[in-house]
């Protein structure tokens, strides 16, 4: 019998699925807000979307998360917020507002953040 070389054939599919996780956080303002300030949303000061207090804003992957700001339902230029991650006394959300600009009261704010995580699921046959 001649020499030859021994291999393990096999064949391997891999699916990768990317989609977004999407997380809202609710607060309606205290009191009327008039221009120039700056109003700051602490964490434990929003709502999640079932309706439970929350208790942490979540980290931001820079290469795969984003948040934005609605308030009254229209959607805000990113440069007028600022966001910070983390739990009560750390995790915020700041919101500038301009010089002859206002926030009535109990107005909605909405802060959402979209993360996308890709997985992938391997099946090798053969």
């Amino acid at each position: 019998m001649a020499l030859e070389i021994m291999k393990i054939v096999a064949d391997a599919t891999t699916t990768t699925t990317v989609g977004p996780t999407v997380t809202r956080f609710f607060r309606k303002a205290l009191s009327l807000v008039i221009g120039p300030s700056r109003l700051t949303i602490n964490a434990d000061d929003f709502l999640k979307d079932d309706g439970t207090a929350a208790t942490e804003l979540p980290t931001l992957d820079v290469s795969n998360s984003y948040y934005q700001v609605f308030i009254n339902g229209v959607l805000q230029m990113q440069g007028l917020s600022t966001y910070t991650p983390g739990g009560t006394g750390v995790g915020k959300l700041e919101i500038t507002v301009p010089a002859s600009q206002t926030i009535a009261l109990n107005t909605v704010i909405v802060l959402e953040i979209v993360s996308y995580a890709p997985t992938s699921t391997t099946i090798v046959t053969g």
